[in-house]
């Protein structure tokens, strides 16, 4: 019951860093991760963290480059 509870906090506060998500979006998705996470084993888990680490870097290096303009 009190992973619930701290899961809901922990999720509400996230929701306001992320666009798009609002505090109780974040609350609800903050009680759900826990469940989730007991049932995934290590290579899932490792699956997640590796592929959304490798699409932020990716996404920031999009926002990084310059538009590329050619030249006629």
């Amino acid at each position: 019951m009190i992973g619930k509870v701290l899961g809901a906090f922990v999720g509400g506060k996230a929701a306001q860093h992320v666009r798009g998500i609002e505090s109780p979006t974040g609350a609800a998705l903050g009680v759900l991760a826990p469940m989730l996470l007991r049932r995934l084993g290590w290579p899932a888990m490792a699956a997640l963290g590796i592929g959304g680490y490798l699409a932020k870097k990716a996404l920031d290096r999009a926002a990084e480059k310059p538009p590329s303009t050619t030249a006629r």
